[in-house]
């Protein structure tokens, strides 16, 4: 039988609304729907290159202890609330994606917050990567 595992960022959403920011599922890796807020303080920048670095970063803390690495992300989904705002964040994303080459989707929607102008989803598969990729730091 596979043990489930979460895994928790610190981020008040969290906890608000019901869910873990990433469940280890035997090798599989789902991490939520991850926006630009520094959890440490809860602030987000007005950016959109900045949040999506800040994504990344949280994103990439899950996969750590999960026993990952982007290296290891299978599946990628962009949500943004507006269409011109994903092209700036290119140069960001091929940082971690683009020598593992996930599958990957944008979709055009509303975020929970004004405030939000990036989301970011990973499926990952625990040992499938070639190895450790460079953190956004």
């Amino acid at each position: 039988m596979t043990r489930r595992q979460t895994i928790l960022s610190g981020s008040v959403f969290e906890e608000r609304i019901g869910y873990a920011r990433a469940v280890v599922d035997g090798d599989r890796v789902h991490v939520s729907g991850t926006t630009g807020f520094d959890y440490a303080d809860m602030t987000i920048s007005e950016d959109v290159v900045e949040q999506a670095e800040q994504c990344l970063r949280n994103i990439g803390a899950a996969l750590k202890e999960a026993g990952c690495s982007f290296a290891d992300v299978v599946r990628v989904r962009y949500l943004l609330p507006r269409r011109e705002d994903f092209e700036p964040c290119w140069p960001a994303l091929r940082a971690c994606f683009g020598e593992v080459r996930p599958a990957a989707t944008m979709l055009v929607c509303g975020l929970a917050d004004p405030r939000m102008k990036i989301e970011i989803e990973v499926y990952a598969r625990r040992g499938s990567g070639a190895g450790a990729l460079p953190l956004i730091g």
